[in-house]
């Protein structure tokens, strides 16, 4: 038995994968903050995996981990919305487990799925970006994933979009994820509430109970509040690909995250924003946007892939 944890800045999500990236079962935790010790997130990833194994023999555990890991997969150098900060979280839980444990960062981790599994099987070269409570990011040149020099590329959500702009937990300014993920999702709703009488009726006109699952639900009703979210976080999200096209030229983008759940609704009008910001669209290969095939348990199968590649 193989298993992958996914932890993010709001759950942790552990899971059995088989050799064909088939999800057996799995077991949810909440993610304590980044501002606990690690010890209670490195618990709540230990019960997790308990769970999943039920008593029996686990081979190894991969990790996805919602950070900056180093190029050697042993450390989290830094992790926004976790409470890692240089610590060789490999050799604490390895020692804890008794398992063989590997990590990377969590959308590496879905870049890994996704081209063994899901949709970017075909491409030659692809970028992916995944949009939960941040934006995280991975390239995958030839079918191989490129770390960097340091382990930490594709931390596309640090990019400075808006100089001066939103703060965000990384503790600059202005970066993308602040205009484009979930958190981003949520904010652009909860300040038009007041317009929506779908989303007030399901917060019970408490705009901090609103959620991106809420704001979700109510723009699959048509809810107008709800799809100007949307279209305000697509928009970004078209915006940031077309740098990120300018920059890479792959042959394909991938869309991951609990946020590209959406699908035509954070999509469409990411499309349109990628065709009028890209430089040159008219006369290049636009690569064409796809949704993330294996859905937001792809980090948890990425992570799963690696523990399996670890021992075979």
């Amino acid at each position: 038995m193989f298993v992958g944890v996914d932890i993010g800045g709001t759950k942790v999500l552990a899971g059995e994968v088989d050799a064909h990236g088939t999800v057996v079962r799995t077991a949810r935790r909440d993610t304590p903050g980044r501002r606990v010790p690690a010890a209670l997130v490195e618990a709540a990833l230990g019960e997790a995996v308990r769970e999943v194994a039920g008593g029996r023999r686990v081979e190894a555990v991969g990790l996805a981990a919602a950070g900056f890991v180093d190029v050697s997969r042993t450390r989290v150098l830094f992790a926004p919305h976790l409470p890692w900060h240089g610590e060789d979280v490999v050799a604490r839980l390895t020692a804890a487990w008794n398992v063989p444990v590997i990590m990377d960062n969590d959308a590496n981790c879905t870049a890994l799925a996704e081209t063994a599994y899901g949709a970017a099987r075909e491409a030659s070269s692809t970028v992916l970006v995944t949009l939960g409570t941040g934006i995280g990011g991975a390239v995958v040149l030839g079918g191989e994933l490129w770390r960097g020099a340091g382990g930490m590329a594709g931390e596309f959500g640090h990019q400075q979009v808006v100089p001066g702009g939103l703060p965000c937990p990384c503790g600059r300014t202005g970066c993308w994820e602040q205009y484009c993920s979930g958190n981003a999702l949520v904010r652009h709703a909860r300040a038009r509430l007041g317009a929506s009488a779908v989303l007030n009726a399901v917060t019970g006109d408490d705009p901090g109970a609103l959620t991106g699952a809420m704001v979700t639900e109510a723009a699959s009703q048509g809810d107008p509040v709800a799809l100007a979210a949307f279209a305000e976080v697509g928009d970004w999200l078209g915006v940031g690909l077309a740098n990120l096209v300018a920059a890479l030229d792959p042959a394909l983008l991938v869309v991951g995250g609990g946020v590209s759940a959406a699908g035509r609704l954070l999509l469409d009008p990411a499309r349109a924003a990628l065709a009028r910001s890209l430089v040159g669209a008219a006369d290049r290969v636009v690569p064409s946007i796809a949704p993330a095939a294996l859905g937001p348990e792809a980090g948890m199968i990425g992570a799963a892939w690696l523990a399996r590649q670890m021992v075979s």
